[in-house]
């Protein structure tokens, strides 16, 4: 009997496991506003960088490692 050892978060994002708990939680709570976690930045020697994007794809914001939403991350997102 095959029990399922994947996690929630593992399961639900595909990046998740560069999600840390607190992350995850605020995208869960983001998602139900329309958000959308669109790609993880990897820069060299640094964390991972979430970045999500609002429902009408107008505004991009990145979660930090804290759980809370950077809306102006001192970046840009190529159009």
């Amino acid at each position: 009997m095959d029990k399922e050892r994947r996690k929630a978060a593992r399961a639900e994002y595909p990046n998740g496991r560069e999600l840390n708990p607190a992350q995850v939680a605020a995208l869960s709570d983001l998602e139900r506003f329309g958000w959308e976690l669109k790609f993880i930045r990897r820069p060299l020697f640094q964390e991972s960088v979430p970045v999500v994007f609002d429902p009408d794809r107008k505004h991009f914001a990145v979660l930090t490692a804290e759980g809370t939403l950077d809306e102006h991350p001192g970046f840009d997102i190529r159009k």
